[in-house]
């Protein structure tokens, strides 16, 4: 079967997709509060029927395809150029792959304290939310489900959360609205500028957007800033990161899961869809701010992580180090940087959320985060321990394990491009062995006191849960190639529709070799060894 089949038998499946979540969260509405079992089974099987659908796109979409597949166009408000589109390409499918998948198992793996039937339906309306933006051509469209996202997660925070969890909703929702109303002023200009031209209608289609030479170098450069702030809010990029550790540490357990491994996505897939692609002049133009800025995340993240005593504020901390990677990658501008960036937006979903499911049933048995007040927990507690060191590997970027291939694409890809920012860049690797296996030290080695002799293992529902991430951490660790495959061609187009767009623009590493996947760049390095020892034999 094909997307076209698909097309053509007239299942609407991104709709149904996207849509879907949102009504099950209805049906938990009309559920009697008495019965809260009901409502965690309505989310279960809801989230379980959407990662069905997502599984399915996965089965049929063609990996040889760059462009947008699984089309959807219904016109929506027809008389300003919105409309209801939707595609699925190489960029966007593991995300939403990522999307289905780690929701119904951060549904399985927490029970809330209280007030259970809201707290699913949130959770139900967030994946909703997620799921539009990855899927949406529309600029509007996008915007909506943009903006949709905060609402959830501001209750989620709020209401389930633990210590000051007013102030770190509050402080989550003004930054990324702040930054939403910037990008809601360019994409009108936008779409103003693109109409205004002889011959062109009013559209918010991306695709018409891009090919579109109605907006001047100057004018398109103020717009890629009105969206790039938003977008490096959401991500985020420092010094715009302030609000994630809050957010982070006073979330609920499922909040957190959904906050690492879905939503900060958002930022950074904003970037590729609406920012390169939008922009591509504008984007090379200011590569260097963000290559800087990306760079400054790594590293930065990284020290003050080294720093911290709560855990879960240490993992929090980890993330802005690792989305410096991949805004790094993104902005190398070349299809290995942005694969290992692609790549490694699914690998830091998977390793984080896994992390922070661990720290969440560690404070569950031990009603603390504080690192100085654990220890020992592996003589207890083994099998936490034997998981806990899998993902805190993969974190790493151990060989073997999923994020070290991320991050190797992305390095190549920035020391091709810019080697000096990929020469520091790669000290934030060093720099996260020694916050993550200091951490995994004092936790689960030393002396065990009276208060975590105690602490149990690992039950069989949470292995059953822990299961599918170490899973997809050695499967993509020791084969990634079904999953770069997908995503090459549509970054290879990515890239050349830069190179078309930028004068003076060349990406050499791309030619003669897209699509070639991992092939392409051990044949980089069989050709740059090659090169090193005629050079050694010139010099005998």
């Amino acid at each position: 079967m094909s997307a076209v089949l698909a097309a053509n038998v007239g299942f609407p499946l991104l709709p149904v997709l996207v849509v879907l979540p949102v009504l099950g969260a209805l049906v938990i509405a009309l559920t009697p509060s008495t019965r809260p079992d009901v409502a965690r089974a309505i989310a279960l099987s809801t989230t379980v029927m959407t990662a069905a659908l997502g599984i399915y796109l996965l089965w049929n979409f063609e990996t040889s395809n760059g462009t947008f597949q699984f089309e959807s166009d219904q016109s929506w408000i027809e008389s300003f150029g919105i409309s209801w589109l939707a595609g699925v390409d190489g960029i966007s499918l593991w995300l939403i792959v990522l999307t289905v998948l780690l929701f119904p198992l951060a549904i399985f793996a927490v029970v809330p304290e209280h007030s259970p039937k809201p707290y699913y339906a949130w959770l139900l309306i967030l994946q909703t939310g997620c799921l539009g933006v990855f899927v949406a051509l529309d600029l509007f469209m996008f915007f909506v489900f943009f903006e949709i996202v905060l609402v959830p997660m501001y209750f989620l925070i709020a209401n389930w959360g633990h210590g000051n969890r007013h102030y770190a909703a509050m402080k989550f929702f003004i930054y990324t609205m702040l930054g939403s109303a910037l990008m809601l002023v360019g994409m009108l200009s936008l779409v103003w500028l693109h109409a205004k031209a002889p011959g062109n209608e009013l559209t918010f289609d991306i695709r018409e957007l891009a090919a579109s030479d109605a907006v001047g170098t100057n004018a398109a450069r103020w717009i890629f800033l009105s969206f790039a702030v938003a977008f490096a809010v959401k991500v985020p990029i420092f010094p715009l990161h302030t609000w994630l550790p809050d957010a982070h540490t006073e979330a609920p357990t499922a909040g957190s899961v959904i906050l690492a491994g879905v939503m900060l996505k958002l930022g950074t897939y904003g970037f590729l869809r609406f920012g390169l692609y939008l922009f591509p002049e504008a984007s090379h133009y200011f590569a260097p701010v963000f290559l800087t800025l990306g760079v400054i995340g790594i590293i930065y993240g990284a020290i003050v992580a080294t720093m911290q005593k709560d855990l879960k504020r240490l993992v929090a901390y980890s993330s802005v180090a690792h989305l410096g990677f991949i805004v790094l990658g993104t902005f190398s501008l070349n299809s290995e940087g942005i694969t290992g960036g692609i790549l490694q937006m699914v690998n830091h979903g998977v390793s984080t959320g896994a992390l922070f499911l661990l720290v969440g049933w560690i404070y569950e048995r031990r009603h603390t985060r504080e690192i100085a007040k654990l220890g020992g927990l592996q003589k207890v507690a083994p099998i936490m321990a034997a998981m806990f060191t899998v993902v805190m590997l993969s974190s790493i970027g151990l060989p073997g394990l999923n994020g070290f291939v991320g991050e190797y694409l992305i390095l190549v890809g920035a020391f091709v491009a810019h080697r000096w920012w990929a020469v520091v860049a790669a000290a934030g690797v060093i720099l996260a062995s020694l916050y993550l296996l200091w951490a995994y030290q004092r936790v689960f080695h030393g002396p065990i006191d009276e208060e975590n002799a105690d602490t149990k293992d690992l039950n069989f529902r949470e292995i059953a849960i822990m299961v599918p991430f170490i899973a997809a951490i050695v499967f993509m660790g020791i084969y990634p190639k079904p999953v770069i495959d997908r995503m090459e061609p549509s970054v290879d187009a990515l890239v050349m529709h830069i190179q078309d767009n930028v004068d003076g623009f060349d990406e050499p590493v791309n030619e003669g070799r897209k699509g070639d996947g991992w092939a392409g760049v051990q044949a980089a390095n069989e050709a740059a060894n090659g090169d090193d020892e005629d050079h050694a034999e010139d010099d005998e």
